[in-house]
């Protein structure tokens, strides 16, 4: 790499970005962990359809799934992060590889249901940081005619988590049309297009997993912790001296 051109990059923190690095990662044998949400609580709910008609799918694909169930959980900042419902959240969140997220479109917008989910994943836990670089797949359902605002809404979400967020996505207009006295998805071409996003979450998984250190790994926090460490380092000479 050439740095002549670059006077405000430090050489020490560049990172050797290489086909081999990536060739080199630890290759993984289980099943994709895949932790699934949806946004309402209604007994009728379509986002729970949706999300249980994509675990299906996803079991079909040979993964392992868990589907958080968000009745319970306070809102945030209301409860501690001791409740048992986040303690739960945290954990599967911990324990995934990949997410499904379904919300309802309410008001132009996804749910309270499930913006609160989402809201109680940290950042960051220590030096832990549950979202980051795991893989994302978005769901929608409306009452209406097709939208894409609740999806988009989440996508944003997704990036701000630091999470891959696939390019594919669905959106389920009319949902009521869509889903049987069981809660079962009809045929349709709708219900081709979430085997579309269930297939592309897994493929992406698949690649992802296991190289995600790698992908997320960042110039100027290397040089931040550096920069720390060096810092401390003489803090300590000093402090012998």
């Amino acid at each position: 790499m050439q740095f002549s051109d670059l006077p405000n990059v430090s050489r020490e923190d560049i990172s050797n970005v290489s086909e081999t690095q990536l060739a080199n990662a630890e290759p993984i044998t289980h099943a994709p962990r895949v932790l699934l949400l949806y946004g309402s609580l209604r007994e009728r709910s379509y986002s729970r359809f949706l999300a249980f008609e994509a675990e299906r799918l996803l079991k079909a694909y040979g993964a392992e799934t868990r589907v958080f169930n968000p009745s319970g959980l306070p809102l945030p900042d209301d409860a501690d992060a001791s409740h048992p419902k986040v303690t739960e959240l945290r954990d599967l969140c911990a324990w995934s590889e990949a997410h499904v997220w379904c919300s309802p479109e309410r008001h132009g917008a996804m749910t309270g249901v499930m913006k609160s989910q989402i809201d109680w994943i940290p950042l960051s836990t220590g030096a832990i940081r549950p979202t980051q670089g795991k893989t994302l797949a978005l769901l929608q359902v409306s009452g209406g005619s097709q939208s894409f605002n609740a999806v988009n809404q989440m996508r944003v979400l997704g990036r701000w988590m630091r999470m891959v967020t696939i390019p594919n996505q669905s959106s389920v207009p009319k949902a009521y049309l869509e889903f049987d006295d069981e809660g079962r998805m009809k045929p349709s071409p709708l219900y081709d297009r979430v085997v579309d996003v269930v297939e592309e979450l897994v493929k992406f998984t698949l690649m992802v997993r296991g190289r995600s250190d790698y992908l997320v790994d960042r110039y100027s926090e290397r040089k931040a912790t550096r920069e720390k460490n060096s810092a401390a380092s003489l803090a300590a000479r000093d402090a012998v001296a």
